[in-house]
């Protein structure tokens, strides 16, 4: 029986059909499809800067809009560590990053406190083009990061520090998460670091 931490789940609806498999104890190895190219980039990002070894497998209806798929890629990769993580005896839990990408400045906070918060400050303006063909919405990525903590039962904080190239900044924040939780879910000790006992 293997000790790594992993988990597959599976989701379909009307609207998406979504399977997701993670190892949080991998070496950054990431296949992903959602039909949305630059999402794909980003996932790979997270994916390969957590560590994580991360398949990906997304079917929506983009005909109608992108934010079925990502939003539900987020809630299906966040019940995914969840699962991985289980009780999570002996997680670092808390880690931040400060990430750069060229001009863009991301700082990234978290907590695997198995309470659910996303504290979101990366604003673009409505009019902000989207990314790719499908394009990729930049609004998009507050809400991936919403259904992933809901899903996760994480604490997560990412700020704009400096920025003005979308890319650069979506990016950043991608890899400044992925960097964070690469640290939060390091095996340092034999216990759970809760004074209740539990996350």
């Amino acid at each position: 029986m293997s000790d790594l931490r992993q988990a597959t789940i599976t989701r379909s609806t009307k609207e998406t059909s979504v399977t997701i498999t993670v190892c949080v104890d991998g070496t950054g190895q990431v296949a992903v499809s959602t039909g949305l190219p630059f999402f794909d980039h980003m996932l790979e990002q997270l994916g390969r800067h957590g560590g994580f070894d991360l398949a990906v497998d997304a079917k929506g209806d983009l005909a109608v809009d992108a934010h079925h798929t990502v939003e539900d890629v987020g809630i299906v990769l966040g019940q995914g560590l969840a699962e991985a993580l289980g009780a999570k005896v002996g997680v670092r839990r808390f880690a931040s990053s400060l990430i750069p990408l060229d001009e863009a400045l991301v700082e990234v906070a978290l907590d695997l406190s198995g309470r659910p918060f996303l504290a979101y400050e990366v604003p673009f303006a409505a009019d902000t083009a989207g990314l790719g063909s499908p394009p990729f919405d930049p609004q998009l990525a507050e809400e991936f990061w919403r259904a992933l903590v809901t899903g996760a039962g994480i604490t997560l904080h990412v700020r704009l520090r400096e920025g003005r190239n979308t890319h650069h900044v979506l990016e950043a924040s991608f890899k400044g998460v992925a960097r964070a939780l690469r640290d939060a879910v390091r095996v340092e000790g034999g216990s759970i670091p809760s004074t209740k006992g539990t996350l």
